[in-house]
């Protein structure tokens, strides 16, 4: 792992959320999309040494729409990032550690994603995040 890409925050609005990091917290918003696999629309903020991942459902069926059902807005995933995912997900199969995804998938900004279960992470949902420009 090369250190933190970003933590992913759920929320309700990114519209209503927004404000908070751009104009308290005077972060840059670096954009919005929508990632249609997870049901969920995404904005990135640059928080100088680090990304804040804000995270919107999309549909009732996305993760984070449970998510918020259940435990409300806040800390959804630390993502770490990875210059080998699929050396990582091998590293981490043979040191037990129970993953969500067994194989990368595609993320926001067509990153390449795999989620660590909390289980077997101290309670803590962890993604690795492998970008384009790192493959």
């Amino acid at each position: 792992m090369q250190g933190i890409d970003h933590i992913g925050i759920a929320v309700k609005s990114i519209d209503e959320a927004l404000p908070f990091y751009t104009n308290i917290l005077q972060f840059k918003h670096v954009g919005t999309e929508i990632v249609e696999s997870q049901k969920v629309k995404v904005a990135f903020i640059n928080a100088i040494n680090c990304k804040i991942e804000l995270l919107e459902p999309t549909d009732e069926k996305s993760p984070i729409h449970k998510f918020l059902q259940k435990r409300g807005e806040g800390i959804h995933h630390i993502a770490l990032t990875s210059k080998d995912i699929e050396g990582n997900i091998t590293y981490l199969k043979e040191e037990n550690i129970q993953l969500i995804d067994e194989s990368p998938r595609k993320g926001a900004g067509g990153a390449l994603v795999s989620f660590l279960h909390p289980k077997s992470c101290r309670g803590v949902l962890y993604e690795l995040c492998q970008h384009k420009e790192d493959e």
